[in-house]
């Protein structure tokens, strides 16, 4: 440990149980010497073991549904009272598509259920950021970060439209990055990491098969959950102060592979 992040404060989104990255990432905080609050929207609490690791990194859970303007604000504020003053970093980790877990196809998406997906995994970081900004939360230097994937640039055809709500993630990333730049000092960022069995990405039709194949693609193979909580923490400290307006591939090499020697085996088995 490095104590990268001693004294600083934040709030992590989206811990359900120890398969999540932002579960990771509350873990690896805590071990850098980082204070913060953990929240998650009242249902996703009731399915997972979030008192669990409030009581393992001696944190505070305060339940918000960040769709919520109103949940949002009272989140915000709550927690600079909690830890004492503004914000050096938060994480956004969540995301959710109805048509997806109604196993509802892409082309024949129900547009209610579309915009509550959206609403969830996109327009809540803008809503995220726009309570921080308007509250004056962060610090200096301070750090926001949102976790995407590599559908938001290339198709995978059965990850449905979770590919066009974390493309609009990115782009708000970029957008609202540059006024919380320039006005405040606060850098935003995203992570696209590989394929990760996390509790919401097994709900992926055929992930077992995205994972595996990105882990064939990839020249150092798929990055873990605890790489990147790692990578988290590096955007969280002060090493990577005038890092923003980037979306940071975490996937061992994949996003910048066309074909593997592994991924080509069985084809050329075939010519043979």
């Amino acid at each position: 440990m490095y104590n990268l992040l001693k004294g600083k404060r934040g709030i992590i989104f989206g811990a359900l149980d120890e398969n999540s990255i932002a579960w990771k990432t509350a873990e690896r905080v805590k071990e850098e010497g980082g204070a913060f609050v953990l929240t998650n929207a009242p249902i996703a609490m009731r399915m997972g073991k979030i008192k669990e690791l409030a009581e393992k990194t001696e944190s505070e859970i305060i339940p918000a549904d960040a769709t919520n303007l109103e949940d949002l604000e009272n989140l915000v504020s709550k927690a600079q009272e909690v830890l004492g003053g503004k914000l050096d970093f938060v994480l956004h980790s969540i995301g959710m598509s109805v048509n997806v877990r109604k196993g509802v196809h892409y082309t024949e998406s129900n547009y209610d259920w579309t915009h509550k997906g959206w609403d969830v995994s996109a327009l809540s970081f803008h809503k995220t950021m726009q309570v921080l900004y308007k509250q004056n939360a962060m610090n200096e230097w301070g750090s926001i970060v949102a976790l995407t994937y590599m559908a938001a640039q290339r198709v995978f055809p059965d990850y449905n439209d979770m590919a066009d709500n974390k493309a609009y993630l990115e782009s708000i990333a970029r957008s609202f990055g540059y006024f919380f730049g320039r006005d405040k000092k606060v850098r935003v960022n995203t992570i696209s990491q590989s394929p990760t069995p996390t509790t919401a990405g097994q709900g992926v039709k055929g992930f077992d098969g995205f994972i595996a194949y990105a882990d064939k693609m990839s020249p150092l193979g798929n990055a873990t959950a605890m790489d990147c909580a790692n990578y988290t923490i590096s955007l969280f400290s002060d090493l990577t102060k005038r890092v923003t307006l980037q979306n940071l591939y975490n996937d061992g090499g994949f996003s910048n592979m066309g074909v593997s020697d592994a991924v080509m085996e069985p084809f050329l088995k075939q010519e043979e």
